[in-house]
């Protein structure tokens, strides 16, 4: 296995031999500290899988009916390609274990079960009670200009958008949905928190990169939350909104009055995942950094949904002599993590070879105990 540690202080790396070197001059260094309860994580790529080739992002969510269910975007998902299939929006359903799965089209692709129905593209994805939940964003060119919110309550056959959505003059874009365990099982509260970016480019002002994407500088992360019965209500809908005198998280109806629970200097992506990781007690969040599409790989934790973030991992070239440095979204599913929370299969995308379905295994290396 090879495994990531950044050791802060001292600027060092932790490498598969054994060996401290010096980290790179131009290096850039976590927003917050080293975490106390992981050292470090390992990924052997000796377990990576590569599937539905053309077919990027791959939110995903641990379903009642036991499959996985995730979103990618241009491509013709499982069995499909750039252009056999493609639509720029799917949905698919993901059958078995971390070592044997298949992918299933649901909804549009190459041999769908049911077309699809709209375009968009979605970083977010969630189950409960049976129901599926999508976060839409628009198309690259309008990226960051709105996004809604889409419900299924057929298993991703078809889906109804709400009438509503969080705009780019809201200071809030491509959203994501913290998943806890299957269908929800074992959520904090009776809340369904969503993380939302702030953007600092926008549907007019693209960045005039390869990719027209870029991390957003300085990067913010910002979290909401609603009822569980209540998520296509918009007026119900409140916002972290800072600490009280006690340091309980407050909130507020009122989006001006939104507070950042995430930040980073060198920024953060137009995309990023969050789960709860239950053998752990500890919330995991993965997001990009210093440049997009180039495998700038963070991992952070935290005790609460809102913090305060701790760093498990801060890479510039993730996956480098293992996959092409491209990658650009890190995804977990607690399905597929350890009942102790130190074992995972991780879910990856990015450009080039990495526009596809990619897993791979690791583990979690846990501080030993005082």
């Amino acid at each position: 296995m090879k495994r990531i540690a950044c050791v802060i202080g001292s600027l060092l790396v932790l490498v598969a031999s054994g060996i401290l070197a010096p980290c790179s001059a131009d290096a850039q260094q976590p927003p917050y500290p080293p975490s106390a309860v992981i050292a470090g994580v390992e990924f052997d790529f000796t377990t990576h899988r590569r599937l539905a080739t053309g077919s990027d992002n791959w939110p995903v969510t641990w379903a009642d009916d036991g499959h996985l269910y995730a979103a990618w975007g241009d491509g013709g998902g499982f069995g499909g390609s750039n252009s056999k299939g493609r639509v720029k929006l799917g949905v698919a359903r993901i059958e078995g274990d971390a070592d044997g799965y298949v992918g299933v089209n649901v909804w549009g692709g190459f041999q769908p079960r049911h077309p699809a129905q709209f375009d968009g593209k979605s970083y977010g994805m969630l189950c409960i009670d049976g129901v599926l939940w999508m976060w839409v964003a628009g198309q690259p060119a309008r990226h960051m200009k709105s996004c809604a919110i889409a419900k299924s309550t057929d298993h991703a056959a078809t889906w109804e958008r709400a009438g509503w959505t969080f705009a780019f003059e809201d200071g809030l874009s491509v959203p994501t949905f913290l998943n806890f365990g299957q269908d929800y099982a074992g959520a904090r509260d009776d809340f369904v928190y969503s993380y939302l970016i702030e953007p600092t480019w926008g549907p007019d002002s693209l960045p005039q990169t390869a990719h027209g994407f870029d991390v957003h500088q300085p990067g913010r992360i910002h979290l909401a939350r609603v009822p569980r019965q209540s998520i296509l209500q918009r007026e119900r809908y409140e916002f972290f909104s800072g600490f009280a005198a006690d340091g309980s998280a407050q909130w507020s109806p009122d989006i001006g009055k939104k507070r950042p629970v995430f930040e980073d200097p060198e920024g953060v992506g137009w995309n990023v995942s969050v789960i709860y990781n239950a053998g752990l007690n500890r919330y995991l969040l993965c997001t990009e950094h210093s440049q997009s599409h180039a495998g700038k790989l963070g991992i952070f934790d935290a005790p609460q949904p809102w913090g305060p973030w701790t760093t498990i991992a801060y890479e510039d070239a993730w996956g480098d002599g293992q996959v092409e440095v491209s990658t650009f979204f890190w995804n977990f599913t607690q399905k597929w993590i350890s009942d102790d929370g130190a074992r995972f299969t991780m879910i990856f995308t990015g450009k080039n070879t990495n526009d596809s379905w990619n897993t791979v295994q690791g583990k979690f290396v846990l501080h030993s105990p005082e």
